[in-house]
């Protein structure tokens, strides 16, 4: 199985939470295996109070009930050695674009603590999957490594699996996928996006735009000069944090 070559660590990391949706549902359980330069593999695990119940159909998927986590910790109280754990690394997932980065960047601004993005890269395993194959983590795992996935949704049997299966989509793929981060990251990013839930992206020339609403495809400088009240409605809506932080930012930049 092929050896990651990196420049710096990549924590692979995976969560199960109380349901979807990236604005109000929480996290239950963490984990983190980081790989560092050298190969050596590092694993970390949080189980966490979300402060929510956790709904019925949520445990028949992952196993954790309210019970398993009344005495664990909100992640307001890990939430910075979190933050230090994740220092100077690059991040990957199974789907991690589009649900666990911003629903990790969620929880991070509930409770106060910035959790920026800028200098690092981002490899969604799953993306160069539905690239090459179209599956789920499940029948990726049995594709690319020839094995079962047991523990489906316990989150160190997801992140382990998600982790060979990079190591193996390196091996299966030699001619169009390289062994470099920066590639792996740009492969597996189907869009280019200035948040994490993907509301607002890049175009062509690395203007910010808006994916979603009457403004779709805009830029968001021009709407934001054109329709003052459009910024007051996203900041009022039902949208993530970390996208009314980036917006604000942009707002900023134009004064």
């Amino acid at each position: 199985m092929a050896q990651l070559l990196l420049t710096k660590p990549l924590c692979v990391f995976d969560l199960e939470t109380t349901g979807v949706q990236v604005v109000s549902d929480r996290i239950v359980e963490m984990c983190v295996v980081k790989v560092m330069p050298d190969g050596e593999e590092r694993t970390k695990v949080w189980r966490v109070n979300p402060g929510i119940p956790i709904p019925p159909q949520a445990s028949a998927i992952h196993g954790i009930t309210d019970e398993m986590v009344a005495e664990c910790p909100r992640f307001s109280t890990i939430a910075h050695e979190v933050l230090q754990y994740l220092e100077g690394c690059d991040l990957a997932g199974f789907n991690s674009n589009k649900f666990d980065i911003p629903l990790l960047a969620e929880e991070f601004l509930r409770v106060g603590v910035d959790f920026e993005m800028g200098k690092r890269r981002t490899v969604d395993v799953q993306n160069i999957f539905h690239r090459m194959e179209e599956r789920t983590l499940s029948a990726a795992y049995s594709f690319y490594c020839g094995e079962k996935l047991e523990n489906a949704h316990n989150a160190e049997a997801d992140v382990m699996a998600t982790l060979h299966v990079l190591k193996a989509q390196l091996d299966r793929y030699p001619e169009t996928l390289q062994n470099e981060i920066g590639f792996l990251s740009d492969f597996s990013n189907r869009q280019r996006v200035a948040d994490f839930a993907g509301f607002i992206a890049f175009d062509s020339e690395d203007q910010e735009i808006f994916t979603f609403g009457k403004y779709k495809g805009r830029r968001v400088r021009e709407v934001l000069l054109q329709d003052n009240g459009y910024y007051s409605w996203v900041l009022n809506a039902d949208f993530p944090l970390y996208t009314k932080k980036v917006l604000t930012a942009l707002r900023l930049s134009m004064r």
